[in-house]
């Protein structure tokens, strides 16, 4: 997501008193959340790379000094003469590299590198937003979920003391009473998994934000729910902006280049070095011909170094990064597949759910017509209690659908942004919109 986003929310990071805005649970993930922290940490040490590559092309300066004690014995015409003298050597040397492949292969993979770095991050920034959200939508399912099993429960205890009061008055049955009883029971198990999903959905949300969370601080979803149409309309046109700006796929495409480069790295063992060299050395005794001698000269050539033989181990590395740069291509070809096929996915989702939302409003209604109109059957003698049972359990599943499409819809609008590569502030504010305060 866009940088601007991350630094205006990285400022305002006070905890509503409330409720959660999912802007406000999205600037408290960029500060705690483990997983996005530790991508800060790998693009900061990626981009270093660049840096590491390069300065295999600069200039090497390096200082050396020793001062030892020597105690010699020398004999020279049947006479022996005893040393006991100091020597030392100050040497300042200076290398420039004029022909090292190795080390511009190096410098390029470092560059490469970088840019992986970089479009890793921006794959990272874009799943914490599309994490983010599917957090907060799954925790706001499940608390809508649990409400609509404890509708379900009260109608169902509604219906068992009308079944026990008909029971009494001689008018119902046991049999009834027994059906009624079942549902009610499958009713409370509902409930029981509707909160646990809930309890589990708020503890990945916490782990996110870092800090600790109730159903109430959430803001719920707006009932006026609105579908936008794509723009683009077209499934090509997305395609085409997801294998130009995917970040998944950029990243992979940098990790091609960077195996190529490894090639050539390794190519380089072949190929001679040429180097200017320069040195100042500083001497006093530094060997038995130059005792009690010193010297201070000043040294300035060129350093040739040309490989002969290294027992095939340059064409064995040769061959095994070119492997390496082979599956590398083949993984990127993989992911792009798998890219397009998901962004299909969420591309046919978004397109059908204008009409999959108002098929599920239609079934909400049709279903609450016709719990009221069995329970008048019954009451005319027309139907029986299980009717009633099924119509109301139809009634629950329909209004279940219909929140799980309201959220489906709105995650594979956001994932369908971030598989195109085109995810970007004003969508995550857009969603936003969509939560509102209940009490509004």
């Amino acid at each position: 997501v866009e940088q601007a986003l991350i630094q205006a929310q990285l400022v305002a990071l006070a905890l509503p008193a409330q409720a959660l805005a999912l802007l406000d649970a999205y600037a408290l993930a960029l500060r705690n959340d483990p997983s996005f922290q530790a991508a800060i940490a790998e693009r900061d040490a990626g981009l270093e790379e660049r840096a590491v590559g390069r300065a295999g092309l600069l200039p090497r300066l390096s200082w050396s000094y020793s001062n030892q004690r020597n105690e010699s014995e020398v004999s020279a015409g049947g006479q022996r003469v005893d040393r006991d003298y100091r020597s030392y050597a100050s040497v300042l040397s200076l290398q420039q590299p004029l022909f090292d492949y190795a080390a511009w292969a190096d410098y390029r993979q470092g560059v490469a590198r970088a840019l992986l770095a970089d479009e890793r991050f921006r794959a990272r920034s874009q799943e914490l937003a599309v994490r983010l959200f599917e957090a907060y939508s799954q925790a706001q399912l499940s608390d809508e979920r649990i409400q609509l099993a404890r509708a379900q429960r009260r109608a169902l205890v509604e219906r068992l003391r009308l079944n026990r009061h008909l029971l009494q008055a001689g008018e119902g049955t046991r049999t009834d009473e027994l059906e009624t009883e079942a549902r009610l029971a499958l009713a409370e198990a509902e409930l029981i998994q509707a909160r646990d999903d809930l309890d589990v959905a708020l503890r990945t949300l916490e782990s996110i934000v870092g800090e600790p969370l109730d159903r109430a601080d959430l803001l719920p979803l707006a009932d006026d729910f609105t579908v936008q149409p794509l723009q683009p309309a077209r499934f090509e046109a997305w395609r085409d902006l997801a294998i130009a700006g995917n970040a998944e796929l950029a990243a992979q495409r940098q990790a091609v280049e960077v195996a190529a480069r490894t090639i050539d790295r390794q190519r380089a063992g072949h190929l001679p070095t040429l180097s200017l060299v320069a040195s100042n050395r500083l001497t006093s005794s530094d060997s038995e011909s130059s005792y009690n001698q010193k010297y201070d000269t000043d040294s300035i050539g060129i350093q040739l170094s040309v490989p002969l033989f290294a027992g095939g181990g340059v064409s064995a590395a040769t061959r095994q990064a070119t492997a390496a740069h082979l599956q590398a291509g083949f993984e990127l070809d993989a992911q792009r597949a798998d890219v397009l096929t998901r962004l299909r996915q969420q591309f046919n989702l978004c397109s059908s759910a204008q009409a999959r939302l108002r098929a599920y409003r239609l079934a909400v209604a049709s279903a609450q017509t016709l719990v009221e109109a069995t329970r008048k059957s019954v009451a005319g003698g027309e139907r029986v209690n299980l009717d009633v049972l099924d119509a109301e359990q139809q009634l629950y599943g329909a209004r279940r659908d219909l929140a799980e499409a309201r959220h489906g819809y709105l995650r594979a609008w956001l994932q369908l942004r971030q598989l195109s590569g085109v995810l970007a502030a004003a969508d995550l504010e857009r969603l936003a919109g969509y939560f509102v305060d209940a009490d509004y």
